[in-house]
């Protein structure tokens, strides 16, 4: 029982509750010294680095999007004591976490989780294929889009010799309007407090990536080269971030981070990952959910379901049935329970096969 309490130095307590009672900014402990970032936004009007500020706090979480993932917050949930010491460790060692398992067993949810109980605002995703690159993570630059609209410019100028000539702040010949951050620079933006930065399935990557994110890891900085290279007659740059209408501030061309972002990397064991980008990860394992935990799963997307016998009896063959078949994935039972529970299908003689099918198995594997 004593690991269903709280533990002292816990901030993060795996609840899903919104916490109410703390200020994040007044219990996070200062960063360790080799994980401290001193990075700043350029002030309003771009002139003075002396007026420096950071960046405002981040857009709240659509509602629907985190009902969606977590169901909703209630109380009663009882946390899994390692994944809430490692999510803590994270927080004060300003480290990234990478979260192996099955599919299907809660991993991606873990960074909304810790977002909405920390009140962190808007998880920042950047989905994993085999063709992304770090750059595509930091920034995406509209070159040819910038080459159409100075085209379109100057032919407009040339139509009309009366004309005065562009101004360099349009959107024209303005590089911020053809610039964008991606989640990995938005989250390495100069904030208050860490944004949560979810890299979902890391398995997809490019072997290259996993080293390639080491500096960027490392410095909680990087460098926009074409930004750079404009600094000496336009040093602030105003350019879009991967926030829906929200625009930053860059100053020669170099973001850097103050607080490092709570990064959660999701893998579903299907690689291994260089030594040396494991040294710079905490590792949480998810394992297969139990059936309290699988309850709790239920009642948070479905609401309290203890009335229900049918609920009980679905959740103990889910449980069976997923040890047999080496892990099946959550969403399956909830749909299994939607079937049995919503009136929308009549149960029949051919319920039995209907659940094999919604609980098929997730190795590729046809039964016989």
């Amino acid at each position: 029982m004593s690991t269903r309490l709280p533990r002292p130095w816990w901030i993060y307590r795996g609840t899903g509750l919104p916490l109410r009672d703390i200020e994040l900014t007044k219990v996070l402990p200062k960063a360790p010294p080799w994980r401290t970032f001193t990075g700043t936004s350029p002030s309003a009007d771009g002139a003075s680095e002396t007026e420096a500020t950071v960046e405002p706090p981040a857009p709240p979480q659509d509602e629907a999007e985190l009902r969606r993932r977590l169901g909703a917050a209630r109380e009663g949930m009882v946390p899994d004591p390692t994944e809430v010491d490692l999510v803590n460790a994270a927080l004060i060692l300003r480290r990234p976490m990478l979260v192996t398992g099955r599919p299907g067993t809660g991993k991606s949810s873990l960074a909304y989780r810790i977002s909405r109980e920390l009140r962190l605002g808007r998880v920042l995703r950047w989905p994993i294929t085999s063709r992304t690159t770090l750059t595509s993570g930091l920034y995406r630059y509209d070159a040819v889009g910038r080459i159409h609209a100075a085209a379109t410019s100057d032919a407009r100028t040339t139509a009309s010799p009366d004309q005065a000539p562009t101004d360099t702040g349009s959107a024209a010949s303005d590089i911020g309007a053809f610039l964008e951050l991606g989640p990995l620079g938005t989250a390495l933006l100069p904030h208050a407090l860490p944004r949560v930065l979810l890299v979902d399935e890391f398995d997809k990557a490019d072997m290259d990536l996993p080293n390639d994110l080491l500096d960027a890891f490392e410095a909680g900085e990087f460098t926009i080269p074409e930004l750079a290279r404009l600094r000496g007659h336009q040093p602030v740059v105003e350019v879009r971030s991967d926030d829906p209408d929200r625009t930053v501030r860059i100053r020669d061309g170099r973001v850097r981070c103050r607080e490092f972002p709570l990064v959660v990397i999701t893998s579903n064991d299907e690689r291994e990952f260089p030594p040396a980008f494991l040294r710079r990860c905490l590792h949480l394992h998810f394992k297969e959910p139990e059936r309290d935990r699988l309850a709790d799963i239920v009642a948070a997307h479905l609401g309290s379901q203890d009335d229900d016998p049918r609920v009980a009896e679905l959740i103990r063959l889910f449980a069976e049935r997923s040890a047999q078949e080496n892990g099946l994935a959550t969403d399956q039972l909830l749909n299994s329970i939607w079937l049995a529970t919503s009136g929308a299908y009549s149960r029949g003689a051919d319920w039995e096969a209907l659940l094999r099918a919604v609980w098929h198995r997730l190795d590729g594997v046809r039964e016989t």
